[in-house]
């Protein structure tokens, strides 16, 4: 998404991450290719070094005209086999994270009367599904404080956007061994990008994919909760995280 948007003539990148080696190398390759890139090393999860650095960021770069809130983890397991520290960790990127960086970075765009947030949730946000239980809770959390946020922002100027994003699951190896359920395709991560970079462009509120996800609301307004559930399990919603093995952590 970053290499996107500079490519769309967005004038300065600023990436946050907690991998120094990948800011690094990422940093280094765009600015050769002629990019203005700014790497941070952030821990989301600390509300004190998102303050610090934000700070420093808008003192020494300026104000953030397109925020785009990715981080996020999954743990992918039942919940009984959750530790405390699995529900801290989900919950404190996934939700508090997306909330402190923007809460961070929100006054001088609501003081300029223009910007754009972008939230990436998931189509987790829309259904529930076995090993998957905290991840889906933070992600209904996000959606739901994202159109919220959203509704704010219009009241106070219409120049001020927010974009919610909800996905099904993504070729980037977060999801490494899922079973992508019928009609619904495993994303490459360039399509979803363009599909966000779009919905930027035209100031859309809602990016849903692949298409299959669109139905998920209407399927679970107009069914009950027994035939919505052999729907899903029929289609292998509920199957997919049975072979999770998630990122490779080394």
């Amino acid at each position: 998404m970053g290499r996107r948007l500079l490519e769309k003539n967005c004038s300065k990148l600023v990436v946050w991450d907690i991998d120094e080696d990948s800011l690094e190398s990422l940093a280094t390759a765009w600015s050769e290719l002629g990019y203005d890139v700014y790497p941070y090393l952030v821990d989301v999860t600390s509300t004190a070094q998102v303050n610090e650095m934000a700070a420093d960021v808008l003192s020494s770069i300026g104000k953030i005209d397109i925020l785009i809130n990715n981080a996020g983890v999954v743990v992918g397991k039942d919940f009984s086999q959750h530790t405390a520290g699995d529900i801290d960790i989900t919950i404190d990127v996934n939700i508090r994270g997306v909330m402190q960086v923007t809460r961070a970075f929100i006054q001088p765009m609501i003081k300029t009367g223009s910007g754009h947030i972008i939230n990436i949730a998931s189509a987790a946000a829309m259904i529930p599904n076995p090993k998957m239980s905290v991840y889906a809770a933070s992600k209904w959390a996000v959606l739901g404080w994202s159109e919220s946020l959203r509704l704010e922002l219009e009241q106070e100027n219409e120049n001020l956007k927010v974009t919610t994003v909800t996905p099904s699951y993504i070729d980037t190896g977060m999801f490494e061994g899922v079973k992508t359920p019928l009609l619904t395709p495993l994303l490459k991560p360039e399509e979803i990008v363009e599909e966000i970079i779009s919905a930027i462009q035209e100031n859309r509120i809602l990016v849903r994919a692949p298409k299959m996800v669109n139905l998920l609301p209407f399927l679970r307004g107009v069914l009950p909760v027994s035939w919505f559930d052999f729907t899903a399990r029929q289609l292998g919603v509920y199957d997919s995280m049975l072979e999770f093995k998630g990122r490779n952590k080394t």
